[in-house]
């Protein structure tokens, strides 16, 4: 009687098996992880895009409805406008939805003293018959962007006290306290990522704007 023998894997055949077993699975898991990253990183881009895009959205809102409020008190009644090349300051109104609505004053800026370097948009209600341009100590604040890198402002018009037939132009401070730019160009850039597209936003034009009496002559505000 012949007895059959059944063959075995040897240990080498064993071991190469288990090599290439712990090949694919490492293989595996590395594409796993890489599309599990892939996906954290769209969601996080579409986050930031769609956060980009309600900033700009409100800001573009808010500053075409600019309300040309004067000061009653200050010699030549100024607006309530400042520009400089990071800091936007100007009143409009706030939707009767939030804190009952009403003309506020706002200011725009990147506060890269706190950790998150966010860019705000404070507000406040400001008393027009206080003897200096209001400050915003305890206003409230909304949040519109975390991580921003640079805030860059613009403003298309003339100078103080220029004629209407200077041509205007681009500058980065605006010192007029009679008329309003033109134009108000802003541009947002983040510590990563792409910058966000410009925008333009074009608030009231008139000198005249919330004056009762307009000195043409000397092009100020005669009366409030």
């Amino acid at each position: 009687m012949r007895i059959a023998r059944v063959r075995g894997f040897t240990l080498l055949e064993l071991t190469i098996a288990l090599v290439l077993l712990a090949l694919l699975s490492a293989v595996l898991f590395g594409s796993l992880k890489l599309a599990g990253r892939s996906t954290d990183s769209g969601e996080a881009k579409a986050d930031a895009v769609s956060s980009m895009r309600l900033a700009e959205d409100f800001l573009r809102s808010n500053l075409a409805q600019e309300h040309p409020q004067r000061m009653r008190k200050i010699v030549q009644f100024p607006l309530l406008f400042t520009g400089k090349s990071d800091e936007l300051r100007y009143a409009s109104a706030l939707p009767a939805r939030v804190a009952g609505g009403g003309i506020w004053f706002y200011r725009l800026v990147v506060r890269g003293d706190e950790a998150n370097s966010p860019l705000v948009l404070e507000r406040m209600i400001p008393d027009l018959s206080a003897a200096s341009m209001p400050e915003f100590d305890g206003a409230d604040r909304s949040v519109l962007a975390d991580g921003i890198a640079k805030l860059a402002i613009g403003y298309y018009g003339r100078g103080a006290g220029d004629a209407d037939t200077v041509a205007p132009t681009w500058r980065d401070q605006w010192d007029d306290t009679q008329r309003l730019p033109l134009l108000i160009r802003i541009d947002v850039t983040p510590k990563r990522g792409r910058p966000w597209p410009t925008l333009y936003v074009a608030p009231r034009e008139a000198p005249e704007a919330g004056c009762r009496a307009w000195d043409q002559a000397r092009g100020q505000c005669a009366g409030v």
